[in-house]
């Protein structure tokens, strides 16, 4: 079938009668449950990529100046350190049993 065939074929087409409403049958405008289904999905992966992304933005600095990004390294490096000292010792008591307990 040549273009002008197809062309010719498509004008060739009667008009859709007065009573037809253009497609718009008696389902027309109305969702099924996967539809709602598919909706609350959206609605709770957008929450979590909110939230996640609010955590994100605080750990971002409010100024971008190198020099007191370098002044804060030291200080951020002592705390970490501090922390892992915690973490380390909550550990070694946790695994050393009481003297008081028999077995």
């Amino acid at each position: 079938m040549s273009a002008l065939e197809t062309v010719a074929y498509a004008l060739a087409q009667a008009p859709p009668p007065p009573n037809d409403p253009g497609g718009q049958g008696e389902d027309f405008g109305k969702s099924s449950p996967v539809g709602l289904v598919l909706l609350i999905l959206f609605a709770i992966a957008v929450v979590f990529l909110i939230r996640s992304m609010t955590k994100h933005l605080k750990k971002v600095p409010v100024v971008f100046d190198e020099q007191k990004a370098a002044a804060a390294a030291p200080a951020r490096a002592k705390r970490a350190e501090a922390t892992a000292g915690d973490e380390a010792e909550a550990e070694q008591s946790e695994a050393k049993p009481d003297k008081d307990e028999a077995p």
